[in-house]
């Protein structure tokens, strides 16, 4: 994997997990914790997204959306978890 696609990935996850914290107040894990529930929350976004027949388009906006629509849900998800 090229160095250059590494840090897309990572500046999306910081982008997708900072707004996803911002969205779920209280739901935050730190920087480094929302970088990674950011780019899980790629994963997820781009996993759900299309089977829920959404199409967000192409580019780096649409990808740092469906990364934070992802991150969100799983922030959602990780707090229905804890409370548990």
């Amino acid at each position: 994997m090229p160095v250059e696609t590494l840090l897309i990935w990572l500046l999306v996850g910081a982008v997708a997990g900072m707004l996803a914290g911002m969205i779920v107040k209280g739901g935050g894990f730190g920087l480094l914790g929302d970088i990674v529930v950011g780019i899980a929350g790629a994963f997820a976004g781009g996993w759900l997204l299309p089977r829920l027949g959404i199409d967000l388009g192409v580019g780096l906006v649409p990808v740092i959306a469906s990364a934070t629509i992802g991150a969100v849900v799983l922030l959602l998800v990780l707090r229905l978890i804890r409370r548990i």
